[in-house]
């Protein structure tokens, strides 16, 4: 049984009936500026859906009778080599009043590579057309919701994906200036025309754009936002890829083999030229090397955050491991360093948009996020703290910024200890074969292939903001060797492990019969568990200094390697303990590459990097046991299956 819970009402004027009775069936309306379009009224000084004693935008337009409409964007690029420029599908959701009545209006955009393949958010919506080839159904709640307040939801096939032509390049400049094309097209810049060839344009819009989504969809919005692209006022990256560089590897440790290809093949269209295209990623990736070259760098967007004009509203999630969380964090600071006005959410959720886990109070703030930089309704919002964490499940404490701490504390090391000054030094030889659970259990035991180091039970809070590293100074027997290190907290405690979809939905909007606003909850899930992971993370040794141009290691000779994990921010209570765990090869989160190294660690020369803004760690002054029962094994993200 599926409970259904309105949470908006369409408030409909005898105005607004009547100009519906004119317009007719939604699909049925004119295309602008095409051939029978009447001539719209001088557009009033306030727009009917602007509500100037709330500073909000009202559902005061109907949504069934909505204008519908489909268009092909012009570009200058041939990716398909075919001798024809690609055309950008391009599928338009607006109110047919302010067409009407002269009312232009910004735009909500979600440009995708996953409307055809593979669907969009939980339920796998895909976009569906009427018998013309006019969109009939935009997934997602964005159309139900805006349009009726007075947006436009603009959903982009990017270049090589859905109805668009081409071939996609993952990441790289032709699918970004896919997309910049459209907004140049909505800002009068670009052509345009429709299916049967009749040019449009885009005169129903004030030009002002506002890019949303989650995985893909919003790691695009990143990469347009990068281009400085005028029109472009916002963007709102749900758990996106700030640098495909990091998604594939980490340090020069890559995940899996030949992913670029993988991926433009599974969203991307099946011909031999975009084939060729897929060949050319795999030759380019430098999996071998596992160097950062310019393929990666025209993919990293941090590198062009100083051209970001847009402002930014990241979620994230603290617990994924599709989309790890230094994502977030090297957006955030580089955003942060030009000074970008931006707001930040943190979940303990993976990769899960925050509609699902926070949906009442995330369609609020979209809302009134929206409002302010695309209607320009002065409501508050960027008066409201910058950043929002969920602590425990289902709460959340807002802070004035993140992270709390810019200048991680650097913790000592002694063998089997943390926080204590060690000297001499301890050995690992890889074992390629221990998993991570092999690694987080019996910590105080001594394991082949792995050191951890215990710290004594907190003496109070620990709250860990920002991104840990651990610095090591360690001699080889081999020029290179993959290093992981994984921080672990140990204690009983209630800990999220994942949701699940309930049978009861609620409405985020306005439905029809074949679009309707309605979506399943879901239910967040939890188990009792001796042990949590903090944070990952993994280098290949000789690519610690440079990851252009990697420094092989002088067997037995000292260096100096920095392991980065991924950013946290994690209240820790008192009592629990936590561990620094030191292995090698890492054959379950990693593409196999061992190579049977055997290390030694200088413990007085090396340190835990870690950010605290309360609490502290000691070492323990006495023999500590601790239990720990593996009851579900661990299992990594599938990132050829991926989660969109």
């Amino acid at each position: 049984m599926r409970t259904v819970r309105t949470r908006v009402t369409i408030l409909v004027s005898s105005a607004v009936l009547s100009l519906s009775a004119v317009v007719g069936p939604a699909v049925a309306a004119p295309l602008p500026d095409g051939p029978g379009t009447p001539a719209p009224a001088a557009a009033p000084s306030v727009p009917q859906h602007i509500d100037t004693r709330t500073k909000s935008t009202e559902p005061v337009y109907d949504y069934a009778n909505a204008i519908r409409e489909s268009v092909y964007v012009d570009t200058t690029m041939d990716t398909d080599s075919d001798g024809e420029n690609d055309e950008i599908a391009v599928d338009i959701v607006r109110p047919s009043e302010t067409a009407l009545t002269g009312v232009k209006i910004p735009v909500i955009m979600d440009a995708s590579p996953y409307y055809s393949c593979c669907g969009r958010g939980n339920e796998s919506e895909k976009k569906t057309y009427d018998g013309d080839g006019v969109i009939r159904k935009m997934p997602l709640f964005y159309d139900n919701y805006f349009v009726p307040r007075g947006y436009a939801m603009v959903g982009v096939d990017i270049v090589g994906t859905g109805r668009s032509t081409g071939c996609g390049d993952v990441g790289g400049s032709d699918e970004i200036q896919s997309v910049v094309d459209v907004i140049d097209w909505l800002n009068g810049r670009n052509t345009a025309h429709t299916a049967n060839g009749q040019p449009v344009k885009a005169s129903w819009t004030t030009g002002a754009v506002g890019m949303i989504g989650k995985s893909y969809d919003g790691t695009l919005a990143n990469g347009v936002a990068a281009t400085g692209v005028p029109g472009l006022k916002t963007i709102v990256p749900i758990s996106a890829i700030s640098s495909w560089y990091d998604y594939t590897r980490s340090g020069g440790v890559p995940y899996s083999d030949d992913y670029m290809p993988w991926l433009a093949g599974y969203v991307g269209h099946d011909s031999a030229a975009c084939d060729e295209v897929r060949g050319e990623l795999g030759d380019n990736d430098d999996d071998e090397t596992g160097d950062y070259t310019s393929f990666w760098a025209e993919r990293d967007y941090t590198e062009n955050a100083s051209k970001v004009k847009a402002s930014v509203f990241i979620t994230h999630g603290l617990s994924d491991y599709n989309v790890q969380t230094n994502h977030f964090s090297q957006w955030w600071s580089a955003l942060s360093r030009n000074n970008v006005p931006r707001k930040l959410w943190l979940g303990l959720e993976d990769h899960v948009d925050p509609f699902e886990f926070r949906r009442d109070e995330w369609v609020d703030e979209l809302h009134k996020w929206f409002d302010y930089w695309l209607q320009g309704l002065q409501n508050g919002v960027m008066k409201e703290p910058m950043v929002s964490v969920e602590t425990t499940p289902d709460v959340w404490r807002d802070y004035r910024t993140w992270p709390a701490v810019n200048r991680p504390t650097p913790v000592p090391l002694a063998a089997g200890k943390l926080g204590a000054a060690g000297k001499g030094s301890v050995t690992i030889t890889d074992d390629p074969e221990l998993t991570e659970d092999d690694i987080v259990a019996d910590p105080t035991q001594v394991i082949a292939g792995r050191q951890m180091f215990l710290s004594a039970p907190l003496a109070a809070p620990l709250r860990v903001s920002g991104t840990p590293s651990v610095t090591l100074r360690l001699k080889s027997d081999s020029s290179t060797t993959p290093v992981t290190a994984r921080l672990i907290e140990y204690g009983e405690a209630q800990r999220y492990t994942g949701i699940r979809r309930t049978d009861d939905s609620t409405c985020e909007g306005s439905s029809t019969d074949y679009d309707d606003s309605c979506y399943y909850t879901v239910e967040k899930l939890t188990a009792q568990s001796d042990h949590g992971i903090v944070s990952r993370g993994w280098i290949d040794a000789a690519h610690s200094k440079s990851l252009t141009k990697p420094t092989p290691l002088k067997p037995g000779q000292w260096t100096t390697v920095t392991v980065p994990l991924r950013a946290q921010d994690q209240i820790i209570p008192k009592g629990r303990i936590l561990g620094l765990a030191i292995t090698l090869s890492d054959t379950e989160w990693t593409s196999p590459n061992d190579t049977g190294a055997t290390i030694d660690i200088d413990v007085a020369a090396s340190k835990l990097n870690i950010p605290v803004s309360s609490g502290h760690l000691t070492a323990p002054t006495k023999p500590q046991s601790i239990q720990v029962e593996i009851t579900t094994p661990t299992q990594r993200p599938n990132l050829h299956d991926p989660k969109n």
